[in-house]
C-alpha cells in the first residue's frame, strides 16, 4: 500500500509517517519546509524518516496543484496534515493561511477527486472551529459557525469544502478536530515548548488571566492512535464524510502544565500575567465518544506522564543544537 502524507516534516505528519512505516506501508511525504519555526527541527524529523527505505520525500507547496497531483498517482490513502499553524500568527500573516489552509486543502481535494487509486482522505481540522461560545465538552454536533480567529475560519472552511466534494463527487473523507497536541518533536510555537524555552533561559512565562485558562492537552501518541484508528475504519457509502474530535477528554489548567515543566526541568518559572487574547477560548474539552465508538479510541497518556517525556526529548534537542 502507498500512502501520501502532507506535512510530513511537521510534528503530527512526522509521527503519522513513522506509524505507517512501522506497518511496512510505502509513504510518500510532502512538505514545503517553510520557516514558520526552526527549519532545523523539520530537517531533523525528515532525517529520522529517511532512514526507512519505504519513505520518499518531495519538497513542494501543496497549493501547487499540478505538482501535488502527480505525487498522488498510485496512492490509496491520503493523510493531509499540512497547514499553516498557529492561531495568533494568523493576525499577522493572514494570506499565508488562505494560501496553505484553503488553497492547499482545495488542491488536495482536487487531487483526490481526479485520482483513480485514492480511496480515503483523512484530513486535519482543529478544536478552534468551535469558537468561544460552544458548550463543554465540545461535541461534533455543536455549532461551529462563530470562529474567533482567521485560523479557525480556514479550518472550518476546509471542513465545508470537504463536505461539498463528498456531496458532488462521492469522496470518502474523515476530518479530525485535534485538541492541543503536545509531545517530543513538537512545535516550538506551542505553549508547552515555549514555556520550556523560557524557563531554561530564565525569561518570563506569560500566563493569560493568571493561568486560569484550561486546555484538553493530548499526547501525540494518543493522537496517532486515533488517526490510525480511522485509517483502519474507512468510511462507507452510508456516511462517506465524517468529522471526529480527537483529544484527551480531560480539561486541565495551564498552571498545571507550568508546574509539571518546572518539576521536570528542575527550574522555577518566572511568570507574568496578561489579559486573555480575544482569539483564545477560556477552556477546551473534547467529547471523544464518537471516535471511541468507531475505533475503540481511548487516550492513555496523562499530562503528568507526557510532559516528562517531552522534557527528556527537549533537553536532548537543546544539546544537539549546542545550547547550554
Amino acid at each position: 500500500m502507498r500512502v501520501l502524507v502532507t506535512g510530513a516534516a511537521g510534528f503530527i505528519g512526522f509521527y503519522v509517517a513513522q506509524a505507517l512505516l512501522a506497518r511496512d506501508v510505502e509513504v510518500v511525504g510532502v512538505d514545503d519546509c517553510n520557516a514558520y519555526y526552526d527549519v532545523r527541527l523539520k530537517q531533523a524529523r525528515l532525517a529520522e524518516l529517511a532512514r526507512q527505505p519505504r519513505f520518499t520525500f518531495h519538497r513542494l507547496d501543496i497549493a501547487d496543484h499540478a505538482a501535488l497531483a502527480r505525487l498522488g498517482e498510485g496512492a490509496e490513502v491520503v493523510v493531509h496534515v499540512a497547514a499553516q499553524a498557529g492561531v495568533r500568527y494568523s493576525l499577522e500573516q493572514p494570506f499565508a493561511y488562505a494560501a496553505s489552509n484553503m488553497t492547499g486543502h482545495l488542491s488536495v481535494l482536487e487531487m483526490v477527486r481526479h485520482s483513480r487509486s485514492i480511496k480515503h482522505l483523512i484530513y486535519a481540522s482543529s478544536s478552534s472551529v468551535y469558537g468561544t461560545g460552544s458548550a463543554l465538552p465540545y461535541s461534533e454536533s455543536a455549532r461551529a459557525d462563530q470562529p474567533s480567529s482567521l485560523y479557525a475560519a480556514t479550518k472550518r472552511a476546509d471542513e465545508l469544502m470537504s463536505l461539498s466534494y463528498t456531496h458532488l463527487f462521492g469522496l470518502k473523507q474523515t476530518g479530525l478536530r485535534f485538541f492541543t497536541v503536545y509531545g517530543p518533536w513538537g512545535r516550538p510555537d506551542m505553549a508547552y515548548f515555549g514555556f520550556a524555552e523560557a524557563i531554561m533561559a530564565g525569561a518570563p512565562v506569560t500566563l493569560y488571566d493568571e493561568g486560569r485558562l484550561k486546555r484538553d492537552f493530548t499526547y501525540v501518541d494518543d493522537i496517532i492512535a486515533g488517526i490510525m484508528g480511522v485509517f483502519d475504519h474507512p468510511p462507507g457509502d452510508a456516511q462517506p464524510h465524517r468529522l471526529f474530535n480527537i483529544g484527551n477528554n480531560r480539561s486541565e489548567y495551564v498552571t498545571d502544565l507550568v508546574r509539571l515543566l518546572e518539576e521536570s526541568l528542575g527550574k522555577q518559572a518566572v511568570t507574568v500575567t496578561l489579559p486573555k487574547p480575544e482569539a483564545d477560548p477560556e477552556e477546551t474539552w473534547a467529547d471523544i465518544s464518537a471516535l471511541a465508538a468507531l475505533t475503540g479510541y481511548q487516550p492513555k497518556t496523562r499530562l503528568s506522564e507526557g510532559i516528562p517525556r517531552f522534557v527528556e526529548w527537549y533537553l536532548g534537542w537543546r544539546t544537539a543544537r549546542g545550547v547550554e
